[in-house]
């Protein structure tokens, strides 16, 4: 916890890199912690310059009075220095704080241009959220919730600037008309509650949870019109670039960020599910395409919204590796943003993986497979058809990072198959409060950056 204690113990050199920084932008944001610092920092100061001088300082006759007098110039230029301090500490504080962060627990910043920690005051300027998901509170009385990876541009307690990523707003009576910018849009509360998606290259996605919000977007160079207006109301979106008002629906998913897969060690071999007869899709309820050949294999639960259900099977082909000789296994998937829902609608999620037990059923078309042709991968439905393997964990506001799992179930059921094709199934088991809640999404064997689905092994030597 930042306090008083915690100046003092800066000025002793007691305070790690890590808490050092914490220290500085809750000085930042906190006036009256700001006055406490400059202070305490003032007395330290005089009695560094005093402190060696002060046994001759009280023992000395009056009418040595140089040294005396040496001192006490060095403690007025400790005085007039800090002076300075709080003159330019005053000056940097006459820009007009708009708004505050209420919430910033488990946080990670990249590139902020304003103080992090939770309860600083915040001015206009960027805050770059890379893992976690913190609270701004606009004096306005708007509050936004960025979802990690975001970057956020504050302009006043009534507009923000959505650089890259995802928030939600929620907007009383008090702060009718705050709005949230995009590259290309505008997005106006008219008395409301809405999610704003948006990726560096500018294209955005627009939802209302509640009420009603006017969309301002502008047109392609050589239309009449410099925008086009829109009203979306409570159970609508709008994806910039489509004409059509709508409730949400599935997407292409935004443009991924690179990442490339470590071994586990150098003795390990990569199968993905690019390599020979491999293939990965995931499937959507209630609808009859095939989803096989897009760049992200989508995965949620629901009992809100049955449409919105998606489950995927992943295939290796591991012919050119004798199977009982598989001594670990590890299976490594790239988290990517989906484009789709809001994590602040999600709890933490758990995730479950289930192997195919049936060799017949690793024959599956990638091409032509949908929910229903996807019958065989009912685990509800064939309880016996598959046997769970593992489980891992999405924290809300994630990173896009490497999911990983391993685990002996999964070593035993390789080692162990009749078949060099292996089929496995990936499901979401936890479930959400807002039909609207994220859709989690990793790279397929069709991303055009990111690396597919890789199946590690370890053989033994004989």
């Amino acid at each position: 916890m930042i306090d008083k204690n915690s100046i003092d113990r800066s000025f002793e050199g007691q305070l790690s890199e890590a808490e050092t920084r914490q220290l500085e932008e809750a000085i930042i944001g906190d006036p009256e912690l700001r006055r406490a610092y400059v202070e305490q920092r003032w007395l330290h100061a005089e009695l560094l310059a005093t402190g060696e001088e002060l046994p001759d300082l009280l023992t000395e006759k009056p009418e040595a009075g140089f040294p005396r007098a040496a001192g006490w110039l060095s403690a007025a230029a400790a005085i007039a220095f800090f002076a300075s301090t709080i003159y330019l500490i005053n000056t940097g504080d006459s820009q007009p704080t708009v708004a505050t962060l209420i919430e910033a627990e488990n946080c990670r910043w990249s590139g902020s241009e304003l103080p992090t920690a939770e309860g600083a005051k915040l001015g206009a300027g960027r805050l770059a959220l890379t893992e976690g998901m913190a609270t701004i509170r606009f004096d306005s009385g708007a509050t936004v919730t960025l979802e990690a990876p975001t970057t956020l541009d504050i302009a006043s307690s009534m507009r923000a600037r959505l650089i890259e990523g995802s928030v939600v707003a929620d907007v009383p009576d008090s702060a009718h008309g705050f709005t949230i910018d995009t590259a290309d849009t505008e997005v106006i509360d008219l008395g409301t509650r809405f999610g704003v998606t948006t990726t560096d290259l500018g294209s955005a996605h627009v939802f209302v949870f509640e009420g009603e919000v006017e969309v301002n977007q502008n047109e392609a160079p050589g239309k009449t019109a410099k925008t086009a207006k829109k009203l979306i109301t409570e159970g609508q979106s709008i994806r910039i670039g489509e004409d059509a008002v709508s409730p949400a629906k599935s997407g292409a998913g935004e443009v991924a960020r690179h990442a490339s897969l470590v071994a586990p060690g150098k003795d390990w071999l990569a199968i993905t599910t690019a390599a020979g007869r491999g293939k990965d899709a995931y499937f959507r309820m209630t609808h009859g395409e095939s989803f096989g050949a897009d760049p992200l294999i989508m995965v949620k639960e629901t009992d809100l919204a049955d449409a919105n259900r998606r489950k995927a099977a992943l295939t290796f082909d591991l012919k050119q590796h004798p199977l009982n000789r598989i001594t670990d296994a590890k299976l490594s998937l790239k988290l990517e943003s989906s484009g789709l829902g809001f994590s602040s609608l999600v709890p933490d999620s758990e995730f479950a993986l289930y192997g195919v037990r049936d060799s017949a059923m690793d024959k599956w078309d990638e091409d032509g497979v949908s929910w229903e042709t996807a019958e065989p991968f009912d685990i509800s439905a064939n309880p016996d058809a598959y046997e769970p393997l593992a489980t891992f964990t999405i924290l809300k506001g994630s990173p896009n990072g490497v999911v990983e799992m391993q685990s002996d179930a999964l070593t035993h059921f390789i080692a162990s198959h009749p078949d060099n094709l292996l089929s496995f199934v990936l499901v979401r088991t936890t479930g959400e409060f807002n039909q609207q809640g994220i859709v989690h999404a990793f790279a397929s064997k069709e991303h055009p950056t990111s690396p597919a689905p890789t199946l590690w092994i370890q053989t033994s030597q004989e």
